[in-house]
């Protein structure tokens, strides 16, 4: 397991790298300059250009990046130009709120796909069926944000049984009870598309195991149905599911922008947005370099479990 691991981890600074020179180019290409934002409208050309030499933008791209890496690896991430207060300050206290909602989300995906897909199995009826594929094609096909007006329209305002937005105003371990009330809609809303992919790729891994040797052979020694899908075929499919669980996660987090955005969730998500619409390059480039190391590590620890899962697909490796 562990020589496994050592063959992925320089693919993953790789990417790490690549991500990192192309998140710097690219924020480099958006229109608008920091300078002119900070300086004003009325601003004087030499109250720009100072303003420019004072953050380091009149340096050239190179000199400006390598000088952004080290800060980087030293964790120096600088203040925010526009925002305001130190990068480590806004990002600490952002990505706790995403970390809550994204894991609710993704444990209310989890459960609620192995039960549909369980489901559709154990009991393999045509409306069962049906209702299975309706839902899970409506959870793909709507968009986030037109799931997330709907919600807040429905259990916000017509029927308002929910908070629309925010976060609980007393945090979430003060009164657990609040809480989950603010983050029902947004896990919801972001747990859909997550739960949709997982239920389908479950149901077909699950169905495809049903038809394997073991199978018959369990069938023929008289193990009831529900036995051998929950203890023999649930178990087998799982480092399938697994993986696309992986990737559905790092979806989930992309997602979550959306959804803070609507539900006015201060989180990492709300917090890239600000920063791109008012051209706060520091607090941009460091937010999408940790989305990607946050993607990139979730790829790694999936492939880690289903390595551990599942000994065959370790060349090499070692138990």
């Amino acid at each position: 397991m562990i020589r496994y691991l050592l063959r992925r981890v320089p693919s993953l600074l790789v990417v790490l790298f690549a991500a990192s020179v192309l998140i710097f180019l690219v924020l480099r290409l958006v229109p608008g300059d920091p300078a002119h934002i900070l300086a004003g409208g009325d601003a004087t050309p030499d109250t720009v250009a100072a303003i420019r030499h004072q953050l380091g933008l009149d340096r050239s791209i190179p000199a400006q990046y390598l000088t952004w890496l080290g800060d980087i690896f030293t964790w120096h991430l600088g203040r925010s130009y526009i925002l305001g207060g130190q990068i480590t300050d806004l990002i600490g206290a952002a990505f706790g709120n995403t970390l809550v909602l994204a894991a609710s989300a993704l444990l209310l995906a989890i459960v609620a796909a192995v039960a549909l897909a369980s489901a559709t199995v154990l009991w393999p009826s045509r409306w069962l069926t049906a209702a299975a594929t309706a839902v899970n094609t409506v959870a793909v096909a709507v968009p986030t944000f037109v799931t997330s007006v709907l919600l807040v329209l429905v259990f916000a305002v017509a029927i308002p049984i929910l908070p629309a937005g925010g976060v609980p105003p007393d945090g979430f371990i003060a009164r657990p009870d609040i809480a989950v009330q603010y983050l029902i809609l947004p896990a919801v809303c972001l747990a859909l598309p997550v739960f949709a992919a997982l239920t389908r790729f479950l149901t077909e891994a699950l169905r495809t195991e049903l038809g394997r040797q073991y199978v018959l052979t369990a069938r023929s020694l008289g193990i009831s149905h529900r036995q051998i899908v929950i203890r023999g075929a649930l178990r087998n499919a799982a480092p399938a599911a697994l993986t696309a669980l992986g990737v559905q996660t790092g979806q989930l987090l992309g997602g979550a922008v959306l959804v803070e955005a609507t539900f006015a969730w201060p989180g990492i998500g709300q917090l890239i947005q600000q920063g791109i619409s008012r051209r706060d390059y520091p607090v941009v480039q460091v937010l999408l370099l940790l989305s990607v190391l946050i993607f990139v590590t979730i790829q790694l620890i999936t492939d880690l479990i289903h390595a551990w899962l599942d000994p065959r697909i370790r060349i090499g490796g070692e138990a």
